[in-house]
């Protein structure tokens, strides 16, 4: 069957004897929209053959597809992939998140061709063959030239000659070669090949930042974890005389249990490490009375991030100081969500952000902004008040944010932090983290 997913206007198709064929799972007329906007409507993560559910073949395919596309904006003949979410972007090939970012492993993606995939030699090759067969011709080993010391100038020349090899095949070598991350002796040493590199990051960000159908699923997945997690740390784990770091080793315990690639990090803060707001944990004691705050950073099932925060006093009634400060976090937070729609732009939202120290030096705090994640916890843009007022980017439907505020300021003993994450749709935006607000601090 036809894709025909998530019109929200009827869809099917007419068959020749005049009856609707069934549409695929998601796309039926009862769902009133789009199944992957729809935060309650929420896939296991096993498989079965009674439902479609996410169908990680497609979403590799739509992947690749997008990252072409890409390469033809910016009239690229080639790829030259380091960063290891770009790595599995297209390649659909993941081996935890240590091999991401340290230059052991890289794949090329030629013009017109199918990506290459070169993997640390060993077992590690062997497992890339049979975990990923759409690869088994394509899979070739990585020369592992980076923290070779003396033997680096001959290794890295290894590298370039295995990526070169890779485009000559394809008769790419000659065209412009983008890279998606800059390392001298990488520059050097494929420029030496005779590539003319240049810069690949746009493509892969502007391919990254718009969602498929299928990595939406597997947001709204990694969102409902990370909303029972949530819920457990504010019901049964904060509590006063566990440390910050009971709570942390609670959430991490709970994620992969729950099947997560990776737990990213874990802020828990809590009384004075609240402000000025320290974003890691340490071993304090909670305190009856603290304002605690969560942020839950992890790697769904799917290889999708969940990046949220909640805000709520520990076994004490909130003071009027203290529902101030989170109606001002709050209000500004859902001021922001507002005006997110298809159409829209980054400054749109930016205005809505309280001036902070984005505005007095130029540059992203990362408290008062919102920020695209899907393989990485930042991927696609960022929107601060830094430079979105003045140079406004297009929001765009399938676009996926966390968006994040915070009542900041000086000589405060304890304060508010909040993030959701939600999608751009096709009719304005849908928050995906539906874990409950702290009611007693809005009332």
């Amino acid at each position: 069957m036809a894709q025909i997913r998530g019109s929200g206007k009827g869809t099917g198709r007419e068959r020749g004897d005049g009856r609707r064929e069934r549409a695929e799972v998601g796309g039926h007329p009862f769902l009133a929209g789009r199944h992957e906007y729809q935060p309650r409507r929420v896939f296991s993560t096993s498989g079965t053959d009674w439902q479609g559910r996410v169908d990680f073949d497609r979403m590799r395919k739509e992947r690749l597809g997008r990252a072409r596309e890409m390469m033809e904006k910016h009239d690229l003949g080639g790829l030259i992939l380091f960063v290891g979410e770009n790595v599995r972007y297209v390649t659909g090939v993941h081996q935890g998140n240590w091999k991401n970012n340290i230059f052991i492993r890289y794949a090329v993606l030629p013009r017109g061709g199918e990506p290459v995939l070169f993997e640390t030699v060993g077992s590690d090759m062997v497992n890339a063959e049979i975990d990923a067969p759409w690869l088994v011709e394509d899979v070739r080993p990585a020369i592992t030239w980076k923290w070779s010391e003396g033997a680096e100038p001959e290794m890295a020349a290894r590298m370039a000659r295995s990526v070169g090899d890779a485009l000559r095949e394809a008769g790419m070598h000659k065209e412009r070669i983008g890279i998606d991350v800059m390392d001298m002796v990488a520059y050097e040493a494929l420029t030496k090949e005779g590539l003319n590199i240049v810069n690949g990051w746009p493509a892969m960000s502007q391919a990254r930042v718009v969602k498929t159908v299928d990595e939406l699923e597997c947001h709204k997945i990694a969102a409902a974890h990370g909303d029972a997690a949530m819920w457990m740390a504010k019901h049964e784990w904060a509590k006063p005389g566990v440390r910050e770091a009971e709570v942390c080793a609670r959430v991490n315990e709970f994620l992969y249990r729950s099947g997560f690639d990776f737990v990213y990090d874990i802020i828990v803060a809590s009384g004075g490490n609240t402000s000025p707001y320290r974003r890691w944990h340490t071993d304090k004691i909670i305190r009856q009375g603290d304002l605690m705050i969560i942020d839950i950073n992890a790697i769904g099932p799917g290889g999708y991030f969940i990046d949220f925060v909640r805000c709520w006093k520990v076994a004490q009634k909130p003071t009027q100081k203290e529902k101030d400060l989170y109606k001002e976090c709050y209000d500004s937070l859902y001021a922001a969500i507002g005006a997110v729609r298809a159409g829209a732009t980054s400054g749109d939202v930016a205005k809505h952000f309280p001036e902070y120290d984005d505005d007095k030096y130029g540059s992203v705090s990362l408290q008062q902004f919102a920020h695209s994640i899907g393989l990485s916890l930042y991927e696609g843009m960022w929107i601060s008040r830094a430079y979105s007022l003045k140079y406004p980017a297009e929001l765009k439907p399938n676009m996926y944010f966390a968006i994040e505020t915070f009542a900041g300021h000086p000589g405060l003993e304890q304060t508010v932090r909040l993030e959701e994450n939600l999608v751009v749709t096709d009719r304005g935006h849908q928050i995906f983290t539906l874990c409950e607000h702290a009611e007693d601090m809005m009332s």
